[in-house]
């Protein structure tokens, strides 16, 4: 009875197996399903491939293991040596998550998902399965799993922390795009890549915070140095310290003035008109959670995104967990 080389009862998520025995007969008969694919390996080199099918083995379709077996005279007569690895061409999925810095070098923790399938068993068993020798499906999912990590931590330092948090749709087609060439150097494809989430730390949430509000980098480097000065001059007694911070800080911490564009110049009016008393412009600012514009001074939730607003007394849009507000120095209450 010939030798019957067959991968019985794969799991759905198994993505390679190892026929045990190394003695291959000529003859033997080798089974391969559906989605998936036999890779001959020897002497740490993938040789011959077979796609689905029931094949008989000789040395008509073992051209790559024949070659090297034909320098022995009768090699066609006796067993060989080869190892079979059988693997999987389904869809796998796998969880990524890691912690980066962005162009800013601020903290940025990531996490999602990634789908990926081979795409060419050859040099995926070269590259990865027989080139490090991981024979067993757990610990080739952890490699996987590495080798997307190290790729993402590399790419997402290359961008800031307002993309990683306002544009995350965009990054992600663009990582998935860079790491698919990546995943097919070892014989992968990367079919989907998922973010679920973004995170970083409560100091950076808050410079988020008022860039997205005020639109302005240099404000909320005015606020890091306000609140640097704040603290150096908390570390000092005495009333001069208390005058210099009251001079200080609240001139480093008043918004930017709006930016207006230039207008040419007109020619005086034929007689003086008496001129009114500025009028307050409009009380409405935009939402710094979804950036819709126009919305009313002191509402409690952005009409558009639902989102809880707090301000200050004196009117001051603040972060939700601010306990003075930033351009006036109020007191907030919970």
């Amino acid at each position: 009875m010939p030798q019957v080389i067959e991968w019985m009862s794969p799991s759905s998520e198994d993505i390679v197996w190892k026929y045990p025995a190394e003695d291959i007969e000529w003859g033997a008969q080798l089974v391969v399903r559906e989605y998936e694919a036999a890779v001959f390996f020897r002497d740490g080199k993938a040789y011959d491939v077979f796609s689905a099918g029931r094949h008989t083995l000789t040395s008509m379709n073992l051209p790559l293991i024949t070659g090297i077996l034909s320098k022995v005279a009768g090699f066609n007569k006796v067993p060989f040596k080869s190892t079979v690895i059988y693997v999987s061409l389904k869809q796998f999925k796998g969880k990524f998550g890691g912690s980066t810095q962005t162009t800013e070098l601020a903290p940025l923790k990531f996490f999602g998902t990634y789908w990926f399938k081979a795409s060419d068993p050859n040099l995926f068993v070269n590259e990865v399965v027989g080139g490090q020798n991981l024979f067993d499906t757990g610990a080739l999912s952890t490699f996987v799993r590495g080798y997307f990590n190290e790729g993402m931590i590399r790419l997402l330092a290359k961008y800031s922390i307002n993309d990683a948090f306002t544009n995350i749709d965009r990054v992600s087609t663009e990582v998935n795009a860079r790491l698919q060439q990546e995943f097919k150097r070892i014989g992968l494809d990367l079919l989907d890549v998922k973010f679920e989430g973004v995170e970083t730390s409560d100091e950076w949430r808050e410079k988020l915070f008022w860039l997205k509000q005020t639109g302005q980098a240099s404000y909320v480097m005015q606020m890091d140095t306000a609140k640097q000065v704040a603290k150096e001059l908390g570390k000092s007694t005495g009333g001069a310290a208390i005058g210099a911070g009251v001079a200080i800080i609240p001139p480093l911490m008043y918004p930017p003035p709006p930016q207006y564009p230039q207008q040419q110049p007109q020619q005086p009016a034929p007689q003086a008109q008496p001129v009114a008393a500025a009028q307050p412009a409009a009380s409405q600012i935009r939402c710094p959670y979804c950036g819709k514009p126009g919305v009313p001074q002191n509402s409690k939730f952005c009409p558009e995104c639902g989102t809880k607003l707090k301000w200050c007394p004196n009117g001051h849009l603040v972060a939700a967990d601010a306990k003075f507000c930033a351009v006036c120095g109020s007191d907030i209450k919970a």
